[in-house]
């Protein structure tokens, strides 16, 4: 084989090597940039997934408070009517003793 033969395989396995090589990084790019956007997706679901369970016993506390709150003025009155009633009795019991 003569050197220009020779040469021209070389300058030619290089272009195929350059070719293929940039070939390759296309595509891991792309296979990356996929990855990411699927990996992204999934946390975006998974934040999404615990607002909506943060918002929900948001809510459930909200009720619960409510709940509270009117048990607090229900106490409050049975309380006074409790108070009333005691006060009736003594006087039933102080007018038994007269």
């Amino acid at each position: 084989m003569d050197t220009q033969t020779v040469a021209l395989i070389g300058v030619l396995c290089t272009l195929l090597g350059t070719l293929i090589g940039f070939l390759t990084f296309t595509r891991n790019r792309d296979k990356d940039v996929r990855n990411d956007a699927s990996r992204n997706a999934v946390i975006e679901t998974k934040l999404d997934n615990i607002n909506q369970s943060v918002n929900s016993i948001a809510v459930k506390l909200e009720a619960s408070e409510r709940r509270w709150a009117e048990t607090g003025k229900e106490v409050v009155r049975l309380d006074e009517s409790l108070k009333s009633a005691h006060k009736r009795i003594d006087a039933l019991e102080k007018k038994e003793e007269n």
